[in-house]
């Protein structure tokens, strides 16, 4: 019997069908496991890539106060605030000169902060004040200036504000536009070009029926202020919604 049993256990199989059939199933669940970080890398990986940005062009209505405004979400900075609705503010950014959104093939200008002439940024909201930017040029802005006005770039006039005005170091450019209304912006000069940002200089207009906008861009494009200006109001004059309809539409009508 023993000799018997002996025997039995020097033919016994090496692996028995159990281990070989746990062995497969643990094999398929690394490869399984794999796979999924594999994708799930992936996904990741393009998601830090885009850091917030989106390549949708979905049209997202907003209700900011009394105007609703229409834009592709590409166009607007933050996630949480690509969503059809109401809301008190929206943040925008485009390509300068083009005016467009992000898109995967530009994302090194949305990137690199070595290159804030690449990029505008916009922020709409309902006005709070009676007058935008130009129209405080005569009752408040010209009282902060001292007596020397100097010349500016492309036919602006910088002005200095008094040591006592609480603007500190800040320096305005006033000119006319063609259409002969005041031109007023605020600007932080940097020392050195080399250190100019996209928030240099910041001015506030106001359209539709109450809608402020503020539009912040690099002191290097100041050259381009009449240029800027124009596209400014008539990518949101676009944008703009009445009667369920984009003013694009009803004034091509």
């Amino acid at each position: 019997m023993t000799a018997a049993a002996t025997g039995n256990e020097d033919h016994a199989p090496l692996l028995s069908t159990r281990l070989l059939t746990r062995l497969t199933i643990g094999v398929a669940v690394l490869a399984g496991l794999t796979v999924a970080i594999s994708l799930g890398g992936r996904m990741l990986g393009e998601r830090i890539a885009l850091a917030g940005h989106t390549e949708s062009g979905d049209a997202i209505d907003v209700v900011i106060g009394q105007d609703q405004i229409r834009l592709p979400a590409n166009t607007i900075r933050f996630e949480e605030q690509r969503q059809t609705g109401r809301a008190e503010r929206l943040d925008l950014y485009l390509t300068w000169p083009e005016m467009n959104g992000y898109s995967n093939a530009q994302r090194g200008r949305f990137n690199d902060a070595s290159r804030p002439e690449s990029l505008i940024f916009l922020n709409l909201s309902q006005s709070t004040m009676s007058r935008d930017m130009s129209g405080r040029l005569g009752p408040i802005y010209s009282h902060l200036f001292d007596d020397r006005p100097e010349p500016g770039p492309a036919g602006l006039t910088l002005r200095r504000v008094k040591e006592t005005s609480g603007y500190g170091g800040e320096i305005f450019f006033t000119g006319t536009l063609s259409d002969g209304s005041a031109y007023v912006v605020r600007c932080m000069m940097p020392i050195d070009e080399s250190q100019s940002t996209s928030a240099d200089c910041q001015r506030d207009i106001h359209i539709g029926r109450d809608l402020s906008v503020l539009y912040r861009f690099s002191s290097r494009l100041l050259p381009q202020w009449q240029a800027m200006e124009a596209r400014v109001r008539d990518y949101l004059g676009r944008s703009l919604i009445q009667n369920g309809r984009p003013a694009s539409t009803r004034q091509s009508r």
